[in-house]
């Protein structure tokens, strides 16, 4: 039997990332499992010191850190009492050590689908990610097909639609 206590979701504020966490919901909810938010700034600390001016860097983690709160709502909050992260470095690194560090079961996280060129290019943080993490990844894209449906405002449902 599958027993997950621990979803870790890697958010980049994207739609996919948006994607993921309702997944990642559904599935807490289903195994009462724990929720973990985290988001990687693609800059280290100590790069973004020289860029910014003293105390305007705070400001910026400030914010981040007040929308990674806004990602569930008010009652996913006090159902799942969800711990959100914020971390600097490289964000496929990040989100493997974050994994290690809090022995996380399962990984869903949000692709982009870039394609193949900008694959090659940059790579992709989703399969650096499959590759390396010390437990399974989903990965989920802007669903063509929506599999977690709200059955009310409070509820979430996996169900899969033809």
């Amino acid at each position: 039997m599958i027993t997950l206590k621990r979803i870790l979701v890697p958010h980049d504020f994207s739609e996919t990332s948006e994607a993921a966490v309702k997944y990642a919901i559904a599935l807490a909810k289903a195994f009462g499992a724990k929720l973990h938010l985290l988001h990687v700034s693609d800059k280290a600390r100590t790069d973004m010191a020289t860029e910014f001016p003293l105390g305007l860097q705070e400001s910026v983690e400030e914010a981040i850190r007040e929308r990674l709160l806004t990602i569930v709502t008010p009652q996913e909050k006090k159902e799942f009492k969800p711990e959100f992260e914020l971390r600097g470095g490289t964000p496929y690194v990040e989100i493997v050590r974050y994994a290690r560090e809090h022995d996380i079961d399962l990984i869903v996280m949000g692709t982009h689908g870039r394609g193949f060129v900008a694959h090659v290019v940059m790579g992709s943080v989703a399969e650096k990610v499959v590759r390396t993490a010390p437990c399974p990844v989903l990965t989920v894209h802007t669903p063509e097909r929506e599999f977690v449906v709200a059955e009310d405002t409070t509820e979430h449902a996996v169900r899969a639609t033809m």
